[in-house]
C-alpha cells in the first residue's frame, strides 16, 4: 500500500528579503506566509523546523494511540510536544534532534 500526501512551498526573493508561503494538499495550511525572521530570528510564524515538531508529534502519538488499542487499552488524552534542534554546522544548517515529550 502506498500513500502519497503532498506539501509545497513558494519563495519569491532573496534568502533574508524574500518571503514564502506554505501549502498543504489539505487546505490545512493554504499560503501560510513563512520567511528568514520566522526561521532564524523570534519574530512569529511558522517555520519547517516547527512543522516537521508537529508532523513528528502527531506520527508519534497516534503510533502510541495503536499500541495502547492494541492492549485493550484507551487514552483519554495525550498531549506531546516536539522540540526540533537545529544548529550551525560547517555546511549550514541541520537538524540535530528532536526530543518529544508526552
Amino acid at each position: 500500500m502506498t500513500i502519497n500526501r503532498t506539501g509545497s512551498a513558494i519563495w519569491q526573493g532573496g534568502i533574508k528579503d524574500g518571503k514564502g508561503t506554505i501549502s498543504t494538499e489539505s487546505g490545512a495550511l493554504d499560503g501560510h506566509p513563512y520567511g528568514f525572521a520566522m526561521r532564524f530570528e523570534d519574530v512569529k510564524g511558522t517555520n519547517p523546523e516547527e512543522l516537521i515538531g508537529a508532523a513528528h508529534a502527531g506520527c508519534f502519538t497516534m503510533a502510541l494511540s495503536g499500541i495502547l488499542g492494541r492492549e485493550g487499552l484507551t487514552a483519554e488524552r495525550m498531549d506531546t510536544k516536539a522540540r526540533v534542534s537545529m544548529e550551525k554546522t560547517a555546511d549550514g544548517f541541520e537538524i540535530t534532534a528532536v526530543r518529544l515529550t508526552l
